[in-house]
């Protein structure tokens, strides 16, 4: 009796183990991925690596040295051949064709490659042998229409006839939209008479490449060579080129799912998108989001360098990183507060008008914050009242009420659209990344986007702009130690003011070899130190008071 009783057990308990192990191999979770960045700048590349292995993902890059810097292209065959090579095996891969068929950003701007031979590129990217269970998600770019540009990232040329050429790629746009008027007709007629045919030859050439190659890509899209692609647009406005060229591409694709080909606003966020969006289809989820805004124009803010409301790029951004919105907090995975002008009108963050006062409508809206920090709830902030760093009156009444420290992530870095898509990815990913490692990406970021880019740029630049040396802001040159000096000094004196950066260790240098960006090394933080400060500034150390 006994021993039929045993096979009895025995025979349940195989066929528990029948039922449940589909249901383990399902709950696996897969955690690596190649990922090939678009260049070496911290940003497209050291800073998406961290946030994912902070949240617990390997990530396999190819060596520094093959990809692109300012001055030099990424060396395409043998970034080629680490793909083709790779021996790691791994659950996805997130690439830039950027960086494969042109050798970068920068490249893909300046270039001077035949049709044909990109066009063999993305051939060899379609006929790229891959395990069948590797996920592949690629991302491109739409060349940039720039006001202007200084330090080589475009040519030469550009420095001189870059606001012509913006112009005229406005009227040409609007010409596309509708019939231009005869005062259009006239000035864009003037503006190709004043400007330098082979100027002109030479940008609109390398447009047509760039479209063309993003059409194919497109295509590979709509064949499934891509478990999901997205086409950058970089810097633009509402009219212009690279806005034109948008619309396009989405008319000539539009019968093609969102799940599988989007254009987004903005560029250097796309790899942590991607990166993000891969590791949560890996696991199942779908992260719900509610977006936030403060008073005033709020979701219809149009950003620099954006052509699209933020009532209409933000849920898109959302979409690219595999998440749904949502309308109700209490039903949300992360609350993307976003910090926006009020009138809408975004400034460098240079300007002089950031300054260490908070408006009412500001402390209304952190007030709201903290209450929604109180109940446990998740938020990522993406501060972009200001480009290119952060705001210095809402950051400073965020830390004097110790709610900065509190939240899980913060950007305030580049474009809107930059910042707002690294603040998305982090706040999903926020699950699964520990408190102490959130904390180390959060002290990261507010030492670049606010202390350096708000604060420690605007000094130098100023300076720079007194002697008449505009120049050194886009090739430091020997003047590199320097600055970097000054920037490091200033940025040791706001980290003093802070709780969340008191006795915290950096080293600061510029990576581009400009002010525009800087890479903050060395991060560490002194536990005793943080401990005894409190939720709080320190009494005593200066702080920007009302």
């Amino acid at each position: 009796m006994m021993r039929h009783s045993l096979y009895r057990f025995l025979a349940a308990l195989l066929a528990l183990a029948t039922f449940l192990a589909p249901a383990a191999a399902q709950a696996k979770q897969k955690t690596s991925f190649i990922f090939i960045p678009l260049d070496n700048r911290p940003v497209c590349y050291d800073y998406p690596v961290r946030v994912m292995e902070a949240a617990g993902y390997k990530i396999y890059t190819p060596p520094a040295k093959l990809l692109a810097t300012r001055t030099a292209p990424a060396d395409t065959e043998k970034l080629w051949d680490w793909l083709e090579h790779r021996a790691e095996k791994v659950d996805g891969a997130v690439i830039s064709t950027d960086a494969l068929i042109y050798g970068g950003l920068v490249a893909s701007r300046t270039h001077n490659i035949p049709l044909d031979a990109l066009q063999a590129r993305v051939t060899r990217l379609k006929n790229l042998k891959m395990d069948t269970n590797i996920r592949f998600y690629g991302f491109s770019t739409l060349m940039r229409t720039p006001r202007e540009s200084y330090g080589n990232v475009e040519p030469a040329y550009y420095s001189d006839v870059g606001p012509a050429i913006f112009k005229y790629s406005q009227l040409a746009d609007k010409s596309d939209v509708h019939a231009a008027s005869l005062l259009e007709d006239f000035e864009s007629g003037t503006l190709e008479r004043n400007m330098a045919k082979s100027h002109l030859k030479d940008w609109l050439d390398r447009r047509s490449k760039n479209m063309e190659i993003n059409r194919e890509l497109a295509m590979l899209a709509r064949m499934g060579r891509f478990d999901y692609f997205a086409v950058g647009k970089d810097d633009n406005a509402p009219y212009s080129h690279t806005h034109m060229e948008a619309r396009h591409l989405a008319l000539s694709n539009a019968d093609v799912a969102a799940s599988e080909f989007q254009i987004l606003p903005g560029v250097d966020q796309l790899g942590l998108l991607l990166l993000t969006r891969a590791a949560n289809e890996q696991a199942g989820r779908v992260p719900k989001v509610y977006q936030m805004y403060v008073e005033g124009v709020g979701a219809k803010t149009i950003p620099q360098y954006s052509d699209l409301p933020l009532g209409t790029s933000v849920p898109e951004q959302i979409l690219a990183a595999g998440g749904s919105l949502v309308n109700d907090p209490a039903h949300a995975d992360v609350v993307l507060a976003i910090n926006t002008p009020a009138d809408g009108i975004t400034r460098d963050s240079t300007d002089l008008s950031n300054q260490y006062f908070a408006s009412p409508s500001n402390k209304r809206y952190i007030t709201n914050l903290g209450h929604m920090l109180d109940q446990g709830r998740n938020i990522s902030l993406a501060d972009v009242a200001f480009s290119n760093g952060g705001d210095n009156g809402f950051m400073n009444e965020m830390s004097l009420r110790g709610f900065t420290e509190r939240l899980s992530a913060y950007n305030g870095w580049n474009t809107a659209d930059n910042a707002i898509g690294f603040a998305i990815a982090q706040g999903m990913l926020a699950e699964t990344t520990p408190k102490e490692n959130q904390d180390a990406l959060l002290r990261e970021r507010i030492l670049d986007d606010w202390y350096y880019q708000s604060n420690a740029r605007r000094i130098i630049s100023t300076d720079l702009e007194k002697k008449k040396e505009n120049a050194l802001k886009y090739n430091l040159g020997a003047h590199r130690p320097e600055i970097r000096n000054i920037a490091q000094q200033d940025m040791e004196r706001l980290s003093k003011n802070y709780v969340i950066t008191v006795g915290t260790t950096f080293q600061v240098d510029f990576p581009w070899d400009r002010l525009f960006e800087v890479s903050i090394e060395n991060l560490k933080t002194s536990r005793s130190l943080r401990n005894a400060a409190s939720l709080r500034l320190l009494p005593d150390v200066p702080v920007f008071k009302e």
